[in-house]
């Protein structure tokens, strides 16, 4: 899915809440000093996903066919590649930066504007990169967990990339109002159908289940798949923030 939210916002308050609530607080992982102040906002958003979104996305999945749930998908991934083709260049990433320009194009055309896609059976693979994972690159560390409200578990790293990849969303320049946060809209509630029947894979302390499978998955990614020393005792799970039960 693309980048939502109100992001530049979000993360500046985020993470001026975090800086705050770090002060003085003791946690025994250390990949998560803030984990008083993470809780806090992970119930916020509990709460929101418990009562808004995820009776939404139940919804929307009651009345929407597969096929059409995994066009919108494909849109929204299709739109994720603009921000690939500028982060694999930023990285010097130019084979990737090539696919990704060809998956475009492809899926925009032969794709009827990404709901299909086509550059897959073409044999060209999608490998998404964003800002975070650019900052990784040049050697920027990943920094804590932070919970940021709405947004979700992010690295610190992560978090400060977001506004970069809100800026490199086309549907940031939707001119009208109500038609960008209906596309916002739209995306996040089929991203969240999409992961419904995940929820049930939880184990243990929610929190520290999703934060620590966002962990594992967020340094697969920045390693470009390439597994290194595991922290974790978990498996591989599909989550792609770290709030919501997806």
């Amino acid at each position: 899915m693309t980048q939502w939210g109100k992001g530049a916002l979000g993360v500046a308050a985020g993470l001026m809440l975090a800086g705050c609530a770090s002060q003085g607080n003791v946690a025994a992982n250390p990949q998560d000093p803030w984990e008083g102040f993470n809780r806090k906002v992970f119930a916020f958003n509990q709460v929101l996903d418990r009562y808004a979104i995820k009776p939404a996305a139940q919804g929307y999945n009651f009345i929407t066919p597969q096929p059409v749930q995994k066009g919108v998908g494909n849109f929204f991934s299709n739109l994720g590649e603009v921000s690939t083709i500028l982060n694999s260049a930023l990285q010097w990433k130019w084979a990737n930066a090539g696919v990704a320009s060809g998956r475009f194009l492809m899926n925009t055309t032969l794709g009827l504007a990404g709901f299909l896609d086509p550059a897959t059976d073409f044999g060209l693979t999608e490998h998404e990169e964003d800002f975070g994972q650019t900052l990784a690159a040049w050697g920027i560390g990943e920094g804590p967990y932070v919970v940021l409200p709405l947004l979700g578990g992010r690295t610190l790293r992560h978090a400060g990339g977001l506004p970069v990849d809100w800026y490199t969303d086309p549907v940031t320049y939707v001119e009208e109002d109500s038609t960008r946060y209906g596309i916002r809209a739209l995306d996040v509630i089929n991203y969240r159908a999409s992961v419904l029947d995940e929820e049930a894979l939880i184990q243990g302390d929610r929190y520290s289940f999703l934060r620590d499978t966002y962990l594992q998955r967020r340094r697969f990614e920045v390693n470009d798949g390439e597994t290194g020393k595991d922290p974790f005792a978990t498996d591989d799970f599909d989550f792609e923030s770290g709030d919501f039960a997806e």
